[in-house]
């Protein structure tokens, strides 16, 4: 079934349906959480909240890009989280090196380039939480998850402009704190 057929079964209360959605974005939703946050248990946390505060919800989504609604409902459940009092400023290191995201290491990798991938990876997640709020969800929703300028300002319900002087402070901000790690960055990044 498409994605209309099955929004429409799921108002229509067909829990399969929805269970259906649920799978097409579970991992996307995920995966924003997780570099929004930067804790796994959390970020679990935010993706079944987004889901279920989405079912809820679901009655009054009418029409356009279900996607960008879903991923608006994520954003905010993770800018909430990250405004709590409860929330801890510091990132545990165990929990920058628990990030599922890292692949196994391949037969064709020597453990030194497994080793510097995992911190190159580790020092990325680290810089990333480290970005204002508004400039980590605008470079996570453009250049990790894909989204088009427009469809990250229709989930922050933001100019387009905005989103694109954010998403430069942002990139600008990641390319000033790798330059500090050059020796982390494949070779071809290494000069200028």
């Amino acid at each position: 079934m498409d994605e209309q057929t099955l929004l429409q079964a799921s108002k229509d209360g067909d829990a399969e349906a929805y269970n259906s959605l649920v799978l097409q974005y579970q991992t996307s939703i995920y995966n924003v959480a997780l570099r929004m946050v930067g804790e796994t248990a959390v970020a679990e946390d935010i993706a079944q909240e987004t889901f279920v505060s989405a079912y809820r919800a679901l009655h009054t989504f009418a029409a356009g890009n279900f996607r960008a609604w879903l991923f608006r409902i994520a954003t905010n459940a993770c800018r909430d989280h990250l405004r709590s009092a409860h929330v801890r400023r510091n990132t545990s290191l165990d929990l920058l090196v628990e990030n599922p995201t890292f692949s196994v290491a391949s037969d064709e990798e020597s453990p030194e380039d497994y080793t510097v991938r995992r911190e190159l990876s580790s020092f990325i997640q680290q810089s990333l939480t480290r970005l204002p709020e508004d400039q980590r969800v605008v470079l996570i929703l453009v250049d990790i998850q894909a989204f088009s300028y427009e469809e990250a300002a229709q989930i922050l319900k933001t100019p387009v402009g905005t989103v694109k002087s954010r998403l430069s402070r942002a990139r600008e901000a990641m390319r000033a704190t790798l330059s500090t790690q050059r020796e982390l960055l494949p070779g071809q990044f290494r000069s200028g």
